[in-house]
């Protein structure tokens, strides 16, 4: 074990110990599934940290914005929709991409800007992007996805097939205009549609409780008579089932879903945000709430795994990333002559010869 492993396994058993929160086992639950999320989250938390690295070593370029914090939430999203349903995001997407079955590598070549990334090169950290995994763009302009999701939904529901889409946002953007457009016209038309918002509490550096009128984001679908819930984005189960629920509505009913889940950012905005907003007592307690230490304990106090299964999920996630690096790497960056390539919609030659 290197000294940077051993320093995170102190750190993990130490917060595990300090931690008072009691967890019991749900019903129907197998060790599988759950053992899954955990390694899912890990593998989230050390792909961000690994994208951190990366960009202050200029590897990667552009912006940069990380899950960390928000590892339960992503699983638990992912978790509860089905392959054949569509994922728009915002810029906050790296792990969705991940539990949406994108392999890490390709996904930071992606970061890296080489010709084996998921878009190509050509979309960055904002803008992953796979038709094959049904995960249809991050979207750099805040609610810029929210429009074009709901478009989506309103072809589905043209077509009479039975998909779903989720479209995932930020907090702040329930407070422009396009995310109230979309809610009307989702609930006009009955649009198989789930918005789905990670309330990380922030938006950029504006407190939410600061900048909505209304705090509580998830009761703004009340004033289109659209089901909402608010979840706790710390716990994994918890996310999963509001979004079956969420799902079922909109797959059975063609109703429209707001869902709220509450998420704590460890970090600044982006990578290069100094984060000097937040005082470091606010911090403290938001990493108090770590989803990653609490699953753990969850899994050890319920005997689903053990010292040794924790080391070797730790061991394998560590070997994935690294290699992800590597593949990155080694990749080529795009050809000079393909500049011009993918900013118009191909013919359907085109989409042959590619």
């Amino acid at each position: 074990m290197s000294t940077e492993q051993q320093k995170r396994s102190d750190e993990r058993d130490a917060t595990i110990k300090s931690m008072s929160r009691v967890v019991t086992l749900p019903e129907n639950e197998d060790q599988e599934t759950l053992v899954h999320y955990f390694s899912q989250m890990l593998l989230v938390r050390r792909f961000e940290e690994k994208s951190a690295e990366m960009y202050n070593k200029a590897r990667i370029g552009g912006y940069c914005h990380l899950n960390l914090g928000e590892e339960a939430t992503v699983v638990g999203f992912c978790a509860g929709i089905e392959s054949r349903d569509y994922v728009y995001t915002n810029y906050r997407e790296h792990g969705y991409a991940i539990c949406r079955g994108i392999p890490t590598k390709v996904i930071m070549a992606e970061l890296f800007g080489k010709e084996t990334g998921c878009s190509r090169g050509r979309g960055g950290s904002m803008h992953l992007f796979s038709l094959e995994h049904r995960l249809l763009g991050g979207y750099a302009i805040v609610g810029g996805q929210v429009p074009l999701a709901t478009g989506a939904a309103f072809a589905i529901a043209y077509r009479g097939s039975d998909e779903v889409v989720i479209c995932q946002m930020g907090d702040g953007t329930t407070n422009g205009g396009p995310f109230f457009e979309s809610l009307n016209l989702a609930k006009i038309y009955k649009l198989p549609i789930v918005f789905f918002i990670v309330n990380n509490q922030y938006g950029m550096a504006m407190p939410a409780e600061k900048g909505s009128a209304v705090p509580e984001l998830y009761r703004k679908g009340c004033a289109f008579d659209m089901h909402s819930e608010r979840v706790d984005g710390n716990d994994v189960i918890a996310v999963r089932d509001a979004m079956h629920r969420a799902v079922s509505i909109a797959r059975r009913e063609h109703e429209p879903v707001l869902l709220e889940a509450m998420s704590y950012r460890f970090k600044g905005h982006s990578v290069i945000d100094p984060d000097r907003y937040r005082n470091v007592e606010e911090v403290k307690q938001g990493r108090a709430q770590d989803p990653i230490p609490t699953f753990t304990r969850y899994l050890l106090d319920a005997h689903l795994i053990d010292e040794q299964g924790l080391y070797r999920i730790e061991q394998q996630v560590e070997r994935e990333v690294e290699e992800a690096v590597r593949f990155a790497e080694e990749s080529p960056a795009p050809p000079l002559e393909s500049l011009m390539d993918y900013i118009y919609a191909p013919d359907d030659a085109e989409l042959e010869r590619r």
